[in-house]
């Protein structure tokens, strides 16, 4: 039996997406073993994170000072503004090192079964950025999703009016992917967006 204490620590994280009960118990476990080399640096960053954790204000970033670091840097390509649907996936975009430009979260996808409208998601904030000027290109990361792909045609509808090209992410076989593994919709996807061999 373990304290109130660490039996609450073991059961916030369980909370954690990809953490259940047992897993739980064997990070904890490993904090408590490790004390001076796992768990107090991770208090440490917790509590840094906690009290400066912030929202930019600009593209809804997550990130310790607002403006986000990467709004705040000036070697980004101001004209290339890329949409996603929540920070996360900008942060897998972000690793890539691909994307020169800026970002801006909606914060979700539109979903009629879960009630997610357009005025629930930050597209009128992103209007106002591509009205402010400056922008030359949008493009629209959305999900290989049902909802990811509304969302897309919605915001192409509403962006049509300003003098900006909008582009989308291209779907359709993953590097390394076999096609006998592949679901049909994925297939048909790829085959829509075929290209002259190079």
């Amino acid at each position: 039996m373990a304290s109130p204490e660490i039996d609450a620590l073991t059961q916030a994280l369980s909370r954690l997406p990809g953490l259940g009960p047992r897993s739980a118990r064997r990070a904890v476990l490993h904090l408590i073993k490790r004390r001076e080399t796992a768990l107090v640096p991770l208090l440490s960053a917790l509590t840094a994170v906690g009290e400066r954790l912030a929202t930019c204000s600009v593209c809804g970033n997550v990130d310790t000072t607002d403006p986000c670091s990467i709004c705040a840097d000036g070697r980004r390509d101001p004209k290339s503004l890329c949409v996603v649907e929540e920070v996360a996936d900008l942060w897998a975009l972000e690793r890539s090192r691909l994307f020169p430009g800026r970002f801006h979260v909606l914060g979700g996808r539109l979903s009629a079964l879960e009630g997610v409208r357009p005025e629930d998601l930050s597209i009128d904030a992103l209007a106002r950025r591509i009205e402010a000027g400056g922008v030359d290109e949008v493009v629209l990361a959305m999900n290989a999703t049902l909802e990811g792909q509304t969302t897309a045609h919605y915001l192409a509808d509403r962006l049509e009016r300003f003098p900006v090209r909008v582009t989308q992410l291209a779907h359709g076989l993953p590097v390394g992917g076999e096609l006998d593994y592949l679901d049909e919709g994925t297939l048909a996807q790829a085959l829509r967006a075929r290209r002259p061999v190079a």
